[in-house]
């Protein structure tokens, strides 16, 4: 193994987008519809549509700090960056503590659907046996090489997304577009906008495996955009084909399963189930793929100990730092202990994002790689929207 190595640069941008859109559209989706009619009625496709013009405001600062590092490590590089080491490290474990908590009760969230298939799952020994054979696959495969995880994300990928985009475009073509108009409840908007919130995380986890990407510089920003773009489109889609189908029979806990039986028959439900362990799986992958090169990017800077740098000298793969990340997220998965910490944890990582903004500001007032030549007035406007957003956010999950 050589630290002094760093791994090839083998994210191109297609791999980025597809890093970015896993990270965004995993379990959510097959819960959003129905939580999000409730709230936002008829109005919800345009609620998905306005609320992506809100991210962009958030993505615009990340996309452009990213253009100013080549390494791994994201909003924990920033803050790095802006604040010190010691204000790096706090914001890299709240990232990963975050991010393990989700990773360990997602893996609880496939096997449940698994059961749904095949209720031998539903066997409490099975279970776990399941979730860590999981985590030892994803852990091996993200060893394995950059290049192929990203073919196995490509390949999970059509698998997840085919299934519905079939079920919207046969129930828009059987039922027509929706022809009646339900108010909003106005009164639950903060509800709603933290499901959007929750629904739009996880775009920006390409500036994570910065170091491992293709100009990054270039490649990352426009990852971010083009997944944004990718994704509001199709939660718009969705959404518009939920209401369309009959959201008044829909299960409010599986409304996309609902959707499926009512279009395709009993095996309509099975299909979105199949469609839901891919998309969930393939999302696991990703951040897989991605977090421990935080921990890899922390190592190589001195934050961690230098063994967390290591390379595997076949693969040329952070080894060390997958194997740490995987035996954690196994840990919280096997004790049930994330439960307890995932409340918390959502809290400390908008903090990140807010604490990311103000780095922003203080990397432009310091000019770091001349950036100040590039920001016009216009800036000040976008960081103002972010840091406004992103706080009210807070302010939300804190209540």
């Amino acid at each position: 193994m050589d630290t002094g190595k760093r791994p090839p640069r083998a994210i191109g941008l297609g791999g980025a987008v597809l890093l970015n859109l896993n990270g965004v559209v995993g379990a959510g989706i097959f819960a959003l519809p129905a939580l999000l009619y409730a709230g936002a009625g008829s109005l919800a496709p345009l609620a998905i549509l306005a609320f992506a013009l809100l991210t962009a405001t958030t993505l615009g600062v990340f996309g452009k700090l990213s253009t100013l590092f080549e390494q791994s490590g994201g909003p924990q590089l920033y803050v790095e960056t802006a604040f010190g080491r010691f204000a790096g490290f706090e914001a890299g474990w709240c990232m990963l503590g975050a991010n393990i908590a989700a990773r360990a009760a997602n893996f609880h969230v496939i096997v449940s659907y698994l059961a749904a298939i095949f209720p031998v799952f539903g066997d409490p020994v099975l279970r776990l046996l399941t979730i860590l054979a999981l985590i030892v696959m994803f852990s091996a495969l993200a060893i394995w090489g950059t290049r192929r995880s990203i073919s196995a994300l490509w390949a999970g990928t059509a698998l997840k997304i085919t299934p519905i985009l079939l079920l919207c475009f046969a129930g828009l073509l059987v039922n027509g577009l929706p022809s009646t108009y339900v108010a909003p409840q106005f009164s639950e908007v903060e509800a709603t906008a933290l499901l959007l919130a929750y629904a739009f995380s996880g775009g920006g986890v390409a500036t994570i495996s910065a170091g491992e990407t293709k100009n990054p510089h270039r490649t990352v920003f426009l990852s971010m955009y083009i997944n944004l773009a990718i994704v509001a489109a199709l939660y718009a889609l969705v959404l518009l084909a939920y209401v369309a189908i009959a959201p008044e029979a829909a299960s409010v806990d599986t409304p996309l399963a609902a959707a499926g039986e009512t279009v395709f028959g009993s095996w309509g439900g099975s299909l979105i189930a199949v469609a839901a362990i891919f998309s969930i799986g393939t999302g696991q992958l990703g951040y897989f793929v991605t977090m421990p090169r935080l921990l890899y990017g922390m190592g190589r800077r001195g934050l961690l100990p230098a063994r967390f740098a290591r390379l595997s000298a076949r693969f040329e793969t952070p080894w060390f730092a997958i194997s740490i990340y995987a035996a954690v997220v196994a840990l919280l998965a096997l004790t049930g202990t994330f439960q307890s910490l995932a409340t918390l944890l959502v809290a400390a990582e908008t903090l990140v994002i807010v604490a990311s903004i103000v780095a922003f500001a203080v990397i432009w007032r310091r000019n770091v790689g001349e950036i100040a030549g590039e920001l016009g007035p216009g800036w000040v406007a976008i960081v103002a929207s972010a840091l406004v957003f992103n706080l009210w956010l807070l302010a939300q999950v804190l209540e």
